[in-house]
């Protein structure tokens, strides 16, 4: 598990953000008080010709990248959430097939799909929030399979609904891989260690510049590193989308009637 999805299991959500946001706040206080304690503030006014448009460079593209990272991993929580409720459908849509089928195998094929309704809720949302697939569920799954498989339509009707039920089935498949994919996969380490650096060093620039009041030049490093800080912490909560307080719920599956 990677060590981003293990803080956001294991830490509560307010103590992880309060942490996150003091170490960079620490940083940016250490770092002012540190330059100021061996450049006077009138040494680093000269440079401000040079620093300003340089910080503005920095900021320019680190608020890029931000950007970017940030619609992406909204795009793909929204897309997992999106993906969630499919799947619940699925389920729906399989035990109402099922009816057309005959009365003995509905009546199989509906305790099946209840009881892997309520594994999922039970068991895989558990296991997903450490980016693991639940060995109930995957039992489950192969018996609603080996039951379709050993299945014979006996009327036209029956064939319509039966080659609808499987084609539901496999999409109903491929929605539970990609989720469990989607718990387990986040940024990859090299873009975090990217994110963070270029974070610190935009927040460095505001050191090296030479305000009288160090009280301001302290409050104004702060606020950055704050904003920064936050932004990092929310990609970092939305990253691992069934892990964490911020987590897409199973409600999509209470709420689907087999009855």
């Amino acid at each position: 598990m990677p060590i981003t999805q293990q803080l956001i299991l294991n830490v509560p959500l307010c103590v992880f953000g309060l942490v996150f946001a003091g170490i960079f706040a620490l940083y940016a206080v250490a770092g002012v008080l540190i330059v100021r304690r061996f450049i006077h503030h009138s040494k680093l006014k000269v440079h401000h010709e040079i620093a300003d448009p340089m910080l503005g460079a920095v900021a320019v593209i680190y608020a890029v990248l931000l950007a970017f990272v940030v619609v992406t991993v909204w795009v793909n929580f929204d897309k997992s959430n999106s993906n969630v409720q499919l799947e619940a459908n699925y389920l729906a849509d399989i035990y109402r097939d099922s009816e057309a089928l005959s009365p003995d195998f509905h009546q199989k094929v509906g305790k099946v799909l209840r009881e892997y309704r309520q594994a999922v809720i039970d068991y895989e949302w558990k296991t997903m929030a450490r980016g693991e697939m639940s060995p109930e569920v995957e039992s489950l799954m192969k018996q609603i399979w080996a039951l379709y498989i050993t299945y014979e339509p006996k009327t036209p009707t029956e064939q319509s609904f039966f080659d609808e039920s499987v084609r539901k089935l496999n999409s109903f498949r491929e929605l539970r891989r990609q989720r469990i994919m989607d718990a387990r996969n986040g940024l990859q380490p090299i873009l975090w260690f990217v994110l963070i650096v270029e974070g610190l060093s935009t927040i460095s620039f505001i050191f090296f510049f030479g305000t009288e009041n160090i009280r301001a030049h302290i409050l104004m490093a702060v606020l950055l590193a704050l904003v920064i800080s936050l932004i990092l912490f929310t990609i970092m909560e939305m990253d691992y989308p069934f892990t964490g307080s911020v987590a897409i719920s199973p409600e999509p599956f209470k709420m689907v009637l087999l009855d």
